[in-house]
């Protein structure tokens, strides 16, 4: 990617005790400088950049509204008026199925006097299922659709005319059974930007899969500090030292070369771990956990698939399941998450599924609490004056990735394909043979 920054720009970086910049464009100067840095010499972003309320005003409507932002999976509205009610981007929205099955993003906010018809005020659930909609202030009706149904005693005023008057639809389609938002309407069509990510989790048929597991957080930190941790697996020997560092040590995972839509993380297990797959699949013994999900290859069943589309769809790939990350940036110094776990239908036919479910979530709140408490540290010291503009390490690559990627919006362009790099090439060699 070009930048339009040259390395003596990028080399004057302020140092450790310089004062984080406050300005719009000064924070996207030195972003676009960090994204010039070559990966060996590669520092974090300047603390304004996750503490400045007006900075993440313009990453709102810059980075965030210009992309696609995953609101829903499939299995959440599955029959003709199921519906999920979110607030993303202080937009109210809905998720709607329609009668004929097709799904719709819809406006909550009633176009006669503004009122949002699911304000938590009115205490209405926020997934459910209804034949319409109705605005509790004046009892204005909705169809599925967003069409205008009834407005009451308006017959006396002159050119009115119900067609004219429905709840707005955002743009949005359906990829691999999630449903996507793109609020400003601009973003390259989902099948274009994440064309390459299809092939490669096409054989865990996501769309057949089903939430089973949904966790809460309410978070106090940047939502690029939740997918930058999510991204690197640096941090598995020390948040993670006693659970993934020993299945998955952080040195042998690894990261695929740039793309423009998305980056593509490999954590291959251990030769222990690997071992244990192995016998159990010669064997045919029931596995731990969930399920299996079919017609995986023996490859895809020794690793998880770590993924960020672009900007924040969160997607994790086992042999048994699929994590979600639904994330909701909210300010500067606040975003909301929910944890989801997607198994295989026939999962729920168990005879042992909910003590099943209950055991893995707990597990799945237990293994998340120590990312949401890094986390939570990692905001608190951005706010210090003391904080320092660390380096980084070549196992945190996807967090050069992301800055790549945020420079990139910032000129109103994506991150271009890089050359197959050495680590790459060799992983892949090693594949085929």
């Amino acid at each position: 990617m070009s930048t339009g920054i040259t390395t003596r720009a990028a080399d004057s970086i302020g140092t450790a005790h310089e004062a984080a910049t406050t300005g719009i464009d000064e924070i996207n100067s030195d972003l676009m400088a960090c994204a010039q840095l070559p990966l060996t010499r590669a520092k974090t972003l300047p603390q304004a950049a996750y503490t400045s309320e007006e900075y993440f005003q313009f990453e709102r409507a810059n980075t965030l509204a210009t992309g696609w932002m995953c609101v829903a999976h499939v299995s959440q509205i599955k029959a003709p008026g199921s519906y999920v009610a979110l607030d993303l981007l202080s937009e109210p929205l809905m998720v709607v199925r329609q009668s004929d099955m097709s799904i719709r993003v819809l406006s909550r906010i009633c176009p006669h006097r503004a009122a949002d018809i699911m304000h938590e005020c009115f205490e209405n659930p926020r997934e459910g299922t209804t034949k319409r909609f109705s605005c509790p202030y004046h009892a204005w009706s909705f169809e599925l659709d967003g069409k205008l149904r009834a407005a009451p005693e308006m017959q006396a005023s002159d050119n009115f005319s119900i067609s004219d008057w429905g709840l707005s639809p955002f743009r949005s389609e359906v990829w691999e059974g999630f449903v996507f938002v793109n609020l400003n309407g601009s973003a390259p069509a989902l099948a274009e930007q994440y064309a390459e990510l299809q092939e490669v989790i096409g054989p865990w048929n996501v769309a057949e899969l089903e939430v089973a597991i949904k966790l809460d957080w309410e978070c106090e930190f940047n939502w690029k500090v939740m997918i930058e941790n999510w991204m690197e697996s640096y941090h598995h020997m020390g948040a993670h030292h006693d659970t993934l560092q020993r299945t998955m040590p952080a040195r042998t995972t690894w990261t695929e070369a740039e793309k423009p839509g998305f980056i593509h993380c490999h954590l291959p297990f251990n030769p222990k771990a690997v071992q244990e797959v192995q016998d159990e699949l010669a064997s045919g013994a029931e596995p731990r956990g969930f399920k299996l999900i079919p017609n995986l290859s023996v490859d895809q069943q020794l690793e998880w698939g770590l993924f960020l589309g672009f900007p924040c769809f969160l997607f994790l790939t086992m042999r048994d399941r699929v994590l979600w990350y639904r994330l909701f940036p909210i300010s500067a110094n606040r975003c909301r998450v929910e944890t989801m776990t997607l198994i295989t239908k026939e999962n729920f036919a168990h005879d042992n599924i909910d003590e099943l479910l209950s055991s893995e979530t707990r597990m799945l709140s237990d293994f998340h609490s120590q990312d949401m408490q890094v986390n939570t540290a990692v905001q608190r010291g951005l706010a210090s004056s003391k904080s320092v503009r660390g380096r980084l390490c070549v196992l945190e690559e996807p967090v050069w990735l992301i800055q790549r990627y945020l420079a990139a919006r910032v000129q109103g362009v994506y991150p271009t394909r890089a050359a197959l790099k050495g680590v790459e090439r060799s992983q892949q060699e090693s594949a085929q043979c």
